[in-house]
């Protein structure tokens, strides 16, 4: 073993930890999300433009494909944009997440032409995929990994939702609903190409640094939601 060389368990305890440290979860506004303590317009700011990252995942998981030279690592990875794009018309997380805005009053044109979208959110989303065609294959899935702590989260606003925010159409809760079981599958996926391709301690170094800018876009578009949603004159806000 190389010196310095984590072993797979402390490897993948150091990724843990940056979640456990800086995953959004913590932030305010998700918080005052799940406890049911937002304003109609404050969820339908957030609905919008979390829709622009949900445009882009796509492209993430495109440029991933394109800089891995391993056949077998491809075919695997490929499932991840159908999940979004859908096989057909009207499938898909992009289409799920596009009736979610529906239910909550949106209309779709509004999503597409990107009409309530905040400059911080773009610049963080455009970073990310930035980043996936910049890196090495193995540290852009890495930094995916926040899928690890996505299913309780997703629970946790699943039941927010259902619970505190009943002015929504519960029909379109069903993005929530299908990503409790694909970020188990997801994050399982990523974690054990990680684990077996970060197989230096750079790239294992790497890697965790990955995660951990991952953490910042996702920390930094709450940043950009909760101000426009603090500023209602703000433009972007919904």
């Amino acid at each position: 073993m190389e010196p310095g060389l984590w072993d797979k368990p402390t490897f993948a305890e150091r990724l843990r930890e940056v979640g456990a440290r800086s995953y959004h979860h913590k932030h305010p506004f998700h918080v005052l999300m799940n406890e049911g303590k937002l304003e109609p317009d404050a969820i339908r700011t957030w609905v919008a433009n979390r829709f622009y990252y949900q445009q882009n995942i796509p492209l993430k998981d495109a440029a991933i494909l394109s800089n891995c030279p391993a056949r077998e690592v491809r075919r695997g990875w490929l499932h991840r944009i159908i999940d979004h794009d859908g096989a057909r018309e009207g499938e898909g997380g992009i289409e799920a997440w596009l009736k979610l805005a529906g239910a909550c009053g949106i209309a779709r044109s509004e999503l597409l032409e990107e009409r309530h979208l905040l400059p911080g959110v773009r610049f963080a989303v455009d970073a990310y995929v930035n980043f996936a065609r910049t890196k090495p294959w193995p540290v852009a899935v890495a930094s995916s990994l926040t899928e690890l702590f996505a299913p309780d989260l997703m629970a946790q606003r699943l039941a927010a939702f259902e619970k505190h925010y009943t002015w929504i159409d519960a029909s379109g809760l069903d993005y929530f609903r299908r990503r409790l079981t694909q970020a188990r599958v997801d994050s399982e996926e990523g974690l054990q190409l990680t684990l077996s391709h970060c197989n230096t301690r750079s790239l294992q170094d790497e890697a965790v640094r990955a995660l951990s800018f991952k953490c910042d876009v996702l920390w930094v578009m709450l940043d950009s939601i909760q101000a426009a949603c603090d500023n209602p004159g703000r433009p972007g806000a919904a």
